[in-house]
């Protein structure tokens, strides 16, 4: 089931939940291991990370060094697949532009139409550790606008392959990310929403936001997005603060500001128990006043912290 029809067909909040692949070693059992207690919430969906491989130097014996890729975490396809089987509830996987070229996204499309799976949130994403900025694979895409359209014209029966003619239409419903407190590469938060708008344009469906600590900046935002005719349905992203180490963490690499109660209220605790704890209550509060506001989707980004997200959503119900 797309994930817009879960929306549509709604008649409260739903609640979803973002994994993040295990560490290449491990077992899919590390995922259900984790998903299993956020079952009795009866989440609509579950987002998949995807994380691209990384190059590193290896020094050979000779004393020269060899550039070697390697991937810390396994791919999305296989890892939706076996949630969709276990607990029959619908995965949506990541899609990024990094490291892949076009064909290759199609390959992995056309595998993700073969297993049923009719989900997907496009992304650019990052720039690898040694590169400055973010650079495309040879015959890439470059912009998360350029994967959606890809995914689009799949959608449209519209192949790579110019000499497939009337190719089996898929029926990706598509998702993107959207930055209350804008994307940091954009240089104003006009052209932020302007990059937004026209991936709206261009045949996104919802839009799941970055996390936020300040529920004033969602709300702000979807106001904004209103005000310029967005009307697709805007998920917020959410995530508990669980140590005194996120405080610098997580507005260096994700680019949010953290309210100054909630620092205060951190940095005041004398063990991760204790930030936890306030962490916790603080999500609950969020969570809490936008169900109260009707948001179609809360979305809980867990990366590791099912308990902390348990607590939270138990608190809901």
């Amino acid at each position: 089931m797309k994930v817009i029809d879960h929306i549509n067909q709604a008649k409260d909040t739903l609640v979803s939940f973002e994994i993040l692949p295990p560490l290449k070693g491990k077992t899919i059992n590390s995922i259900y291991n984790h998903l299993d207690p956020l079952m009795e919430f009866k989440p609509s969906f579950i987002n998949v990370t995807y994380h691209r491989s990384e190059q590193i130097f290896k020094k050979k014996a000779d004393g020269t060094f060899e550039k070697v890729e390697i991937r810390k975490r396994p791919g999305t396809v296989g890892i939706c697949a076996a949630i969709m089987n276990h607990y029959k509830i619908d995965a949506v996987p990541h899609l990024i532009c990094g490291g892949f070229t076009k064909r290759e996204t199609e390959d992995a499309l056309i595998d993700l139409n073969f297993l049923g799976i009719d989900n997907v949130l496009v992304l650019r994403g990052d720039a690898t550790k040694n590169e400055a900025s973010f650079e495309p694979e040879p015959d890439g895409n470059r912009y998360a606008i350029d994967l959606l359209k890809q995914t689009v014209d799949l959608n449209h029966g519209i192949y790579l392959e110019e000499d497939i003619r009337e190719g089996f239409r898929t029926h990706f419903c598509i998702g993107i990310a959207g930055y209350p407190e804008k994307h940091f590469e954009a240089p104003n938060l006009k052209s932020d929403m302007d990059f937004l708008k026209a991936k709206v344009a261009a045949g996104a469906e919802y839009i799941v936001t970055q996390m936020f600590f300040d529920n004033s900046k969602y709300f702000a935002f979807v106001d904004h997005c209103r005000a310029e005719g967005i009307t697709i349905p805007i998920i917020p992203g959410l995530k508990p603060i669980t140590n005194k180490k996120q405080l610098n963490v997580i507005p260096r690499t994700f680019h949010v500001d953290i309210p100054t109660d909630l620092s205060n209220e951190i940095q005041r605790c004398k063990t991760d128990e204790d930030c936890e704890k306030v962490g916790t209550e603080w999500l609950i509060a969020q969570s809490r006043e936008l169900k109260k506001a009707g948001v179609p989707v809360l979305h809980y980004y867990t990366l590791g912290k099912p308990k902390v997200i348990w607590k939270t959503v138990k608190e809901l119900v």
